[in-house]
């Protein structure tokens, strides 16, 4: 609603993009709030990526998921977007894809592994393989001096009270999981055509 995610998914998109053959679609889901709800809200205008619909995803070699956390877990929009993919459930369509997620809190305590648990549970249904960042930022991951989202699960940054933007570090990890899917992606796309 406020940048936070789409600023991590402009260097997701960027470290995926570094990797030679990887083409990188930024993709968002409809909104479920009224107008008048976001405004109240004090929510700027949405971005001019595409609204994605559900059979889009079947057309990707792989996935990186990003969305504010809300009460712990992902929000009601992109819930509702995914509760439109039973279709490619039933069909396995997504089966083996490769897919991580990113996500942005609040605060420290605002749920930032539940919200990663809660989502792992959407890619497990459609047999997606899901690809944690681990360890694999390095020092990053271990950083103490400033304020840093993201774990093992993925990039994350803290919004605070909205006014707080990703920071220099936290936009590195984003890179960083973009490239490293990426990678894995093909990866994989190569053993499979193989």
């Amino acid at each position: 609603m406020y940048g936070h995610v789409e600023k991590l998914a402009q260097e997701i998109k960027k470290g995926a993009a570094s990797v030679e053959g990887v083409e990188v679609k930024i993709w968002q889901v409809p909104e479920t709030l009224p107008e008048k709800v976001l405004g109240k809200m004090g929510a700027p205008p949405k971005t001019d990526a595409p609204i994605i619909t559900a059979d889009k995803l079947a057309t990707a070699d792989g996935f990186v998921f990003g969305f504010p956390t809300k009460f712990g877990m992902m929000p009601a929009q992109f819930k509702a977007f995914l509760d439109s993919t039973g279709g490619l459930w039933r069909t396995q369509q997504l089966a083996g894809k490769p897919a991580r997620i990113f996500y942005s809190t609040g605060s420290q305590g605002g749920g930032q592994e539940t919200t990663a648990l809660t989502a792992i549970t959407q890619l497990v249904h459609h047999e997606m393989i899901f690809v944690p960042i681990g360890y694999t930022f390095g020092a990053g991951m271990f950083e103490m001096e400033n304020v840093k989202g993201g774990s093992p699960y993925g990039a994350r940054t803290y919004a605070g009270d909205s006014s707080r933007q990703p920071s220099q570090l936290e936009l590195d990890q984003a890179f960083h999981q973009g490239k490293y899917l990426a990678s894995i992606t093909k990866k994989l796309k190569k053993e499979q055509a193989a």
